[in-house]
């Protein structure tokens, strides 16, 4: 039987950059010219007088107690004693290192040499006062601050302790897995109470639970626990709350990386890690391992343009596949993993057998988003009177994560204003400074460009309060908001699916700026391009993608291949294309231009009332049109509000 636990490290990858290291260290410090080296060289006692009777040596000094001596050399004599030395060196502080037999000896020969005049220069005696650790330090202590410097960088690029092994972690286990153990009875564990919303994913994950609780309820009837399941949906959704709950509400070690993790500079390193994850995992089987962004590791082989690090990421994909299907079926570990991009991930890492499920996270609708708010006003002072079900109206597309950013705005903006509670307004503040970004009141505007933009969003709260479909008004500003000059707000109707007659109405709304602008001033300006934006990109997606065209009908021309260079129709579809789309805006903008010239004195009103208080709500509207003929549940939702706030106005 094989050893489980051997002791000692084992030899990998690792001992051969350790080798190549002190290799090229060594070879650093001791070769010539190397960082230590010196301008010294050695020769014999016999060398030293034939050097001494030419009438080469300049200066000696001796050490009486090791029986060295130094000899300098007369200036340009040094190519006729240092032979040895490079050519490019500098020999000016070159000087021999001889060791001689006795001091008396030493003495007599330089008297006589004195005597002869061959030796001119001077010679000194000194006795050697440094111990033997000097020479200890001296020599080997720059050597080992090399060394220490360079552990300290390799365990800095490496992860030093955040690796298993800690300290030394960053050389020896670089090929360990850093994957976070959050234990089963540890105090940060999450269940589903904590997930507010995603029922249909909480719903879909249970399974995964169940099996991790019971696997023989499953695997007595011939059944198989599913290897893994991967949840897919937008940004800040949850998708890493909802993993933590599966293992919190499994009771089970729950082993926590990104996919950037198995990520390193050195070859062989990524897969190692795959390896060592996997290992951890079946020690503690059963278990769950998580991996947050698999597409770092998980995007598909031989599509990746780039080059260098494609062949190391490969390699930690094909070691994640083989784990994935190598250990055994019922061994009750069980993979998780998140992404945003499942489009591009590879697809055998996709198929039966390794991913069984895919989890789709969605951004939460009206209900759902009520139930955030609930879990994250629980820390707020919030006002008796706010009403949840206006707050998730009047956030539709916000992740769990923006809702979070909402609820902290507010109660930053409460605390500014030295409330003792979070109310309405505050809550609709936060929503205003996410979406448009912060207001700039002290943006210089001249009277004409004020005019401008308030003719621009009258227009679109004109065209909107009189279109059937188009999204209910909440108000209408002209204070400027991060780089917009000017906004309208609304409060849009969630629909699972949009017909034609809707997504027109909200184009000809779109469009009510400029056409408020060329029909009352005679001149169009560059406040429009945002609305224009969103208008030709609406307009070819119901053409190209949903078939809603007179001369195209029910032709989709979508695309899935991300590589793909040519696109699906032919030159002449695209001209055709081209018409058809020009010919819808045209017919929405003319549509537009009719209803503001026939609302033209509403229109009027609405714009002076906008350039006196800058900022307009939907009562103020109704005030100049009248109630709208078409009622919605966002409208009742509405007027329920204004219903309330007058009441508590009466009381005050």
């Amino acid at each position: 039987m094989k050893e489980k636990n051997k002791k000692g490290p084992r030899f990998d990858l690792t001992w051969i950059y350790v080798i190549i290291a002190a290799v090229l260290v060594y070879m650093f410090v001791s070769g010539n010219g190397g960082l230590f080296s010196s301008n010294s060289e050695d020769a014999t006692y016999d060398e030293f007088k034939t050097y001494v009777e030419r009438g080469y040596a300049s200066k000696i000094e001796a050490n009486k107690d090791k029986c060295v001596l130094e000899m300098r050399v007369v200036k340009g004599k040094e190519s006729q004693v240092f032979k040895k030395q490079k050519k490019d060196n500098d020999l000016s502080n070159a000087y021999l290192t001889v060791s001689y037999p006795s001091n008396e000896t030493l003495q007599s020969f330089i008297e006589e040499q004195q005597e002869t005049g061959n030796f001119t220069g001077e010679i000194s005696w000194h006795e050697d006062t440094k111990s033997i650790w000097y020479y200890l330090l001296s020599n080997l202590l720059p050597l080992v601050i090399i060394i220490l410097i360079w552990l300290f960088f390799m365990g800095r690029l490496t992860g030093g302790k955040n690796n298993s092994g800690g300290g030394m972690g960053g050389i020896f286990n670089v090929g360990k897995s850093r994957a976070k153990l959050v234990d089963k009875d540890g105090a940060d564990k999450v269940t589903f109470a904590d997930v507010a919303g995603q029922a249909s994913a909480k719903q879909e994950v249970q399974e995964i639970v169940e099996f991790l609780k019971n696997p023989k309820k499953y695997t007595e009837l011939g059944g198989k626990i599913p290897k893994g399941a991967l949840l897919v949906g937008p940004p800040g959704t949850g998708k890493t709350l909802l993993a933590k709950a599966v293992a919190g509400e499994a009771d089970v070690p729950f082993f926590s990386m990104s996919g950037s993790d198995f990520v390193e500079m050195f070859v062989g390193v990524g897969a190692s890690r795959v390896r060592d994850l996997f290992r951890q995992a079946k020690e503690k089987s059963p278990c769950i391992i998580f991996i947050d962004e698999i597409d770092a590791v998980g995007r598909a082989r031989g599509k990746n343009p780039a080059m260098g690090g494609n062949d190391e990421r490969e390699s930690t994909l094909n070691q994640l596949l083989t784990e994935m299907d190598g250990f055994g079926t019922n061994s009750g570990v069980i993979i998780l993993a998140a992404t945003n991009r499942a489009d591009i991930l590879d697809k055998a890492l996709l198929r039966a057998g390794r991913f069984d499920r895919q989890i789709h996270v969605d951004l939460p609708d009206l209900n759902e988003r009520k139930e955030i708010f609930k879990v994250h006003l629980r820390p707020l002072r919030v006002d008796e009177s706010l009403n949840l079900d206006f707050l998730a109206r009047q956030t539709p597309g916000f992740s769990g994560a923006d809702i979070a950013n909402v609820c902290n705005e507010a109660a930053l903006i409460a605390a500014r204003h030295d409330k003792t509670a979070v109310t309405r307004d505050d809550f609709l503040a936060a929503v205003d400074r996410i979406i448009g970004g912060l207001e700039k009141k002290t943006k210089v505007m001249t009277v004409e460009e004020k005019k401008t933009i308030a003719l621009h969003e009258a227009g679109h709260a004109t065209i909107s309060w009189h279109l059937q479909y188009a999204n209910p008004l909440v108000k209408v500003t002209i204070v400027p908001r991060g780089r917009a000059l000017g906004a309208a707000w609304y409060m849009p109707e969630e629909r699972q699916i949009n017909t034609k007659e809707q997504m027109l109405d909200e184009m000809c709304s779109l469009l009510g700026g400029r056409a408020a602008e060329e029909l009352f001033t005679g001149h169009v300006s560059s406040g429009a391009m945002n609305d224009l934006e969103r208008v030709t990109k609406q307009a070819y997606g119901m053409i190209v993608y949903m078939g809603m065209s007179e001369k195209l009908p029910n032709m989709c021309y979508y695309n899935n291949d991300e590589y793909s260079f040519t696109k699906p129709y032919s030159e002449s579809t695209a001209q055709l294309i081209d018409e058809e789309v020009k010919k819808m805006i045209a017919e929405q903008y003319a549509r537009a231009k009719a209803i503001l010239a026939d609302k033209r004195e509403g229109h009027a009103l609405l714009t002076q009332r906008l350039v006196d208080e800058e900022v307009i709500f939907a009562a103020d509207v109704e005030a100049i049109f009248g109630k709208r003929p078409w009622t919605s549940r966002t409208e009742e939702l509405l007027q329920e509000e204004k219903d309330s706030q007058k009441e508590e106005e009466s009381k005050g």
